[in-house]
């Protein structure tokens, strides 16, 4: 089992997200929750990642993780290829040069993070997560600010990682390249 989630709740505040969630994933797999804004989406991913405490039930996780959130997390000042090589050194992370090609952001290893546009900014953040490689991905909202191609390599980069066994659990507000992955609305 990649990730299992039993009985979970969400409390924000005094506001009940959502109670009862049960997802289970393993290697190969992904799913894709779905849900308006406020739903507790990106909540869901912060406790599947340990970085938000459930407010009932249990989670299990591999040791190892990727998490993509909303920030990109890379120093401004810094050329790309610098700032990703930070996160690479304490990732333990090989292949960034391949994750940064996969993403078509390698061309742009030399220019500070802060030239880039939104959209390279995620392009490395994902090239972060695939040069990671932990076993699960979890992804909030991971196509915000790219475009057509952008969202092509997210895809093709998610079919690789679970066809290598990796597993994918995403929030998103739009459909994504992710052929045969399960879906779950929050209501």
């Amino acid at each position: 089992m990649m990730l299992a989630m039993r009985g979970v709740a969400c409390l924000r505040g005094d506001r009940l997200l959502f109670e009862g969630l049960d997802l289970a994933l393993t290697g190969g797999e992904a799913l894709v929750v779905t849900g308006p804004n406020g739903i507790g989406k990106s909540s869901l991913l912060r406790i599947a990642a340990g970085l938000l405490r459930p407010a009932a039930g249990t989670v299990e996780r591999p040791a190892r993780l990727a998490w993509l959130g909303e920030q990109a997390a890379l120093d401004g000042d810094q050329p790309l290829g610098e700032a990703l090589g930070f996160w690479a050194k304490i990732d333990r992370a090989e292949g960034l040069e391949a994750a940064m090609e996969t993403m078509g952001v390698a061309h742009l290893a030399r220019v500070p993070v802060r030239y880039l546009s939104t959209g390279q900014r995620r392009r490395a953040a994902i090239a972060r997560t695939i040069a990671s490689a932990a076993p699960l991905w979890l992804l909030d909202e991971p196509s915000n600010g790219l475009d057509v191609e952008g969202v092509e390599r997210l895809g093709h980069a998610m079919t690789t990682h679970r066809s290598n066994g990796g597993a994918v659990l995403a929030a998103s507000h739009i459909s994504l390249p992710l052929d045969g992955a399960r879906t779950h609305a929050l209501a």
